[in-house]
């Protein structure tokens, strides 16, 4: 095993991780609040609005008394401003400071109207990513040609981070369309689920469809399909769990090269099964020339399994499923993910062979 890299923002998702573990009664092997200091105590790694968004998330359930420090810190009023993620309008990194924003609301009802408007505006910017079928670009379609080539073609990050980012501005703000585009995404990415329970890459945005099946990543399969589709099911009384129990058997076997995705002897899950292709082709592909509705995005020829594993992967995984068990003892049976309940609801990466890495 080869250590590789250092990540504030992989250190935030994990410490989030761990937290839920220690409030189901775990233990971590790492002293959270001594991390997180590490990471306020200089904050030039700050780099766009994702990294600022996580923190705020980050505090905002794992020590919220630190918010009122922060905020004199950040400029908060006028980051929409200064990050160029935030001026290409990316999908994931907007999520994540929305996500960031609400939970802050939520952990200081004091807050709420102070961060109102920026919670609204950010909100309105990922909702001009979305497609008219419920699926989100990866950036504003305005932003040059990247946004002509990109923005309409959105990776599963770019799904289910707006989903759980609305999910919860909806619970800070009673936003009833914010609760109603995340069901509507959630549905739509279920409905196009593999016959293995596959949560798949990439999906066009405009024609409502998946554009391109691989790398399949553990991380979606165990972790963040799981921690936003259980998410949005407590908020709006849906039952997820047949996708969510589905796509975690891809991990053990079950799944295209029939290989145990979770290696005991090495204490990681390894990061996907993907095959070589060219992105820049597949989104060319997608902007200039259309995309057969018969694509074979779900083919097996060439797969291979990339031995990687990051530890926001396992983060999340925490995240997701830490003190899940007694949840649904109240006996309340939530309705169908496919119905209505008829009352108001109020960067990737492309992965490389080599080494194997953590």
């Amino acid at each position: 095993m080869v250590r590789e890299g250092f990540s504030p923002r992989y250190t935030m998702m994990t410490l989030m991780g761990l937290h839920r573990l220690e409030e189901a009664g775990g233990e971590s092997a790492i002293d959270i609040q001594s991390a997180l200091q590490a990471l306020l105590s200089n904050l030039d790694w700050i780099k766009d609005i994702g990294d600022l968004g996580v923190l705020l998330w980050t505090c905002a359930l794992v020590a919220p008394e630190r918010l009122r420090e922060l905020e004199g810190r950040i400029e908060l009023d006028t980051a929409l401003l200064r990050y160029r993620s935030a001026k290409r309008g990316v999908t994931m990194e907007l999520a994540w400071f929305l996500t960031g924003l609400s939970n802050w609301a939520l952990a200081c009802p004091e807050k709420l109207p102070r961060l109102r408007n920026l919670a609204f505006r950010t909100f309105a910017m990922i909702m001009k990513n979305r497609g008219e079928q419920g699926f989100f670009g990866h950036l504003s379609r305005g932003a040059r040609i990247e946004g002509t080539i990109r923005g309409r073609i959105g990776s599963f990050a770019d799904q289910v981070y707006p989903i759980y980012a609305f999910t919860r501005f909806s619970q800070a703000y009673q936003e009833e369309s914010a609760m109603e585009a995340a069901l509507l995404c959630a549905r739509g990415i279920c409905g196009e689920q593999g016959s293995l329970g596959q949560w798949w890459w990439h999906y066009d945005s405009v024609r409502g469809r998946v554009l391109e099946g691989y790398p399949v990543f553990s991380v979606h399969q165990h972790a963040m399909g799981p921690m936003v589709l259980f998410a949005l099911g407590e908020a709006t009384q849906n039952d997820f769990t047949p996708w969510i129990y589905r796509g975690l058997k891809w991990i053990n076997a079950d799944n295209e090269l029939s290989f145990d995705m979770e290696d005991d002897a090495a204490q990681v899950i390894w990061r996907c099964q993907f095959r070589p292709t060219s992105q820049v082709r597949t989104y060319l592909k997608a902007a200039f020339s259309g995309w057969s509705a018969e694509a074979p995005y779900s083919a097996k020829k060439d797969l291979k399994v990339l031995f990687e594993c990051r530890p926001y992967e396992l983060g999340w995984l925490l995240y997701a499923f830490a003190g899940r068990a007694g949840l649904r003892s109240s006996g309340e049976r939530p309705v169908a993910a496919g119905e209505n309940r008829g009352h108001r609801i109020a960067a990737q990466e492309t992965p490389t062979s080599g080494k194997r890495r953590s």
